[in-house]
């Protein structure tokens, strides 16, 4: 009796999560719903990392929130055992007296690195008591790479022995930022309009990810831009989507040894 009542437990289990809303977005479910998923084998959590600044003149200030959101959608839909944490969304830009980097413009907002390595490693603390297994940091702005790799490395150290594991994956940013500038470049343009912040490459993978961020309309080099956004359109920017989304996948599977 005790073979038939498990089955019967984990197809209860089963139609509970099939009647849950479609999202891997763990702010969009219940707790009971993201139980019953933990226990259905979805034990891999996406932490997005963003960041709130100026983006030139033609790109709102919310880029970097709403890419690596949209982006890790489509991560975790191709890991299939994963969902997704609300995005981080202030992180360090610079400093304040005086202002430098991107502080210079109105509505960059910063927060110092240990409040940010604070919040990551709570945000991971939690994530683990909730059940979790592989707690991946995924961050879309370069300046803070360094921070979420020495987060994940710390509580990977304190937790050895347990079957938790925490990866700073920094594989999709070098895929955004790196790859994704020498694959157009190898299409013919340029390594000044390609970019490094709101030219062609920046513009083109925020107007794959979320359209309405880009101001068509200003598409000119601009104070606040390193690159030519003139040329920049969705169909370079899916390049990228398909680049990062597949580096990434593969680099946390091998991370969590999963096949």
């Amino acid at each position: 009796m005790a073979k038939p009542l498990l089955f019967l437990c984990f197809l209860l289990l089963g139609l509970r999560a099939a009647q849950a809303a479609d999202t891997v977005f763990l702010e969009e479910l219940t707790w009971t719903e993201l139980r019953d998923q933990i226990r259905l084998g979805k034990t891999t959590v996406i932490v997005p990392i963003g960041g709130t600044e100026q983006n030139g003149p033609h790109m709102a200030l919310g880029k970097h929130n709403l890419r690596v959101r949209y982006l890790s959608e489509k991560i975790a839909r191709a890991l299939g055992n994963a969902l997704v944490a609300p995005v981080i969304a202030y992180v360090p830009e610079g400093a304040l007296a005086p202002a430098t980097g991107h502080m210079r413009f109105p509505g960059t907002i910063t927060v110092p690195e240990e409040a940010f390595e604070k919040t990551l490693e709570y945000a991971a603390r939690s994530l683990k008591l909730a059940g979790f297994h592989d707690i991946v940091f995924l961050g879309d702005h370069g300046s803070y790479q360094k921070d979420e790799t020495a987060v994940a490395e710390r509580l990977d150290k304190e937790w050895a022995g347990q079957p938790v594991h925490v990866h700073g994956i920094t594989e999709y940013y070098r895929a955004s930022e790196s790859e994704f500038g020498r694959l157009l470049t190898s299409k013919g343009y340029s390594e000044e309009e390609v970019g490094t912040h709101a030219g062609l490459a920046d513009t083109s993978l925020t107007l794959a990810t979320d359209p309405r961020l880009v101001r068509t309309d200003r598409l000119q080099p601009g104070e606040g831009a390193k690159g030519d956004p003139r040329r920049s359109s969705a169909e370079l920017g899916q390049l990228g989507v398909d680049l990062v989304v597949t580096r990434t996948v593969d680099a946390i599977r091998k991370a969590a040894n999963h096949p």
